[in-house]
């Protein structure tokens, strides 16, 4: 029996195959390296060295989907694949739904099919809104205010109908804050196919001068220093806690569980351009912009939920996070490409 990982070859996911390989899991990954690179592949399998099956195909092609659902004895998915962008979500919100609600009903279609009805997914702590005062915890009432974080919702409650549709069903939905850091071997990492929309690789982008200077969006949030205030969480610390969740669908039935995946605690932007440029000795020049319309002033998890529930929680601390990062950018200055060029 195997477990298929969706988006694969993506930032969270090659993190995440990386440690279901290094747990032993028989692993199938499928991605259509429509935002990430076929040389993750022949990386994890440096940093691993374990066999596993790539498929490349997109999850909205039903027919590709079970063919390799006949192909393969699946268990259970780990559901990454997506499109993430905000700012192309509100522009393009079509896109969006079609791929990331049309692509989830699809795959849930040839799981229920092939009689494979257990799911870890990867929604996302946008779905808390602006109203919510942090520590954010998984009871607090949803809202979203752009169409990708409308997608992550919708998705989880297709999961939460179809748990109650059919009790064979089992699902765990992950609810990340913000992924930053890389694997410690600098093989794999984040690396954004444009100018940088998360902090982290523009920082990084920017200390290595592929970009001039780091733009904050904002500096008048009541927040301690002005800037806005996040919960960073180590990749690393993020994927193995896929493996907690995979631990629980597999042992469960007629169950659904909402856990967010955070560190609990909040770092402004200021914070985390200062531990960038000491831990790494080196220099992040930045420059005060006008908010974005939409971002909150703080956002931080409780992480209580998932440490009892799960028995996770995170390790790595902020400045683990950034020698990850940096090293990742250093070792790959232009990412992925170098090899493909």
């Amino acid at each position: 029996m195997s477990i298929l990982i969706t988006g694969g070859a993506g930032y969270i996911g090659s993190h995440t195959l990386v440690e279901l390989l290094n747990q032993d899991y028989d692993v199938v990954a499928v991605d259509n390296f429509s935002n990430s690179s076929p040389q993750v592949l022949k990386r994890v399998d440096q940093i691993t060295g374990k066999p596993f099956r790539f498929y490349q195909l997109d999850i909205n092609d039903k027919q590709a989907l079970t063919n390799l659902f006949k192909k393969e004895t699946i268990e259970a998915v780990i559901h990454l694949a997506g499109y993430k962008a905000v700012g192309e979500s509100v522009a393009q919100p079509v896109k969006y739904y079609q791929n990331n609600v049309g692509g989830t009903a699809i795959l849930m279609e040839v799981m229920n099919q092939f009689n494979c009805k257990k799911m870890v997914f990867s929604s996302s702590a946008t779905v808390y809104g602006l109203d919510n005062e942090p520590p954010l915890t998984e009871d607090m009432p949803l809202s979203t205010i752009n169409p990708y974080g409308r997608t992550k919702l919708f998705i989880e409650e297709i999961l939460q109908d179809q748990v109650q549709a059919d009790q064979d069903w089992s699902g765990v939905i992950l609810r990340y804050f913000n992924p930053i850091g890389a694997h410690e071997s600098g093989l794999i990492g984040e690396d954004p196919a444009d100018i940088p929309s998360n902090i982290m690789p523009y920082i990084s982008q920017v200390a290595i001068g592929n970009l001039d200077q780091l733009s904050i969006y904002g500096k008048d949030y009541d927040t301690p220093d002005g800037t806005g205030v996040r919960d960073y969480i180590h990749v690393v610390d993020l994927a193995r806690g896929h493996l907690n969740a995979l631990k629980e669908v597999l042992d469960t039935q007629d169950h659904l569980e909402i856990y967010n995946l955070g560190t609990g605690k909040g770092y402004s932007v200021l914070d985390l351009v200062q531990s960038f440029t000491e831990t790494n000795q080196v220099q992040v020049p930045y420059q005060f912009v006008d908010r974005r319309p939409g971002d909150v002033a703080t956002s931080y998890a409780s992480a209580d939920k998932a440490k009892q529930g799960l028995g996770w929680q995170a390790k790595f601390d902020l400045s683990r996070m950034v020698r990850d990062s940096w090293r990742w950018q250093k070792q790959n200055p232009n990412g992925y490409q170098v090899e493909e060029g």
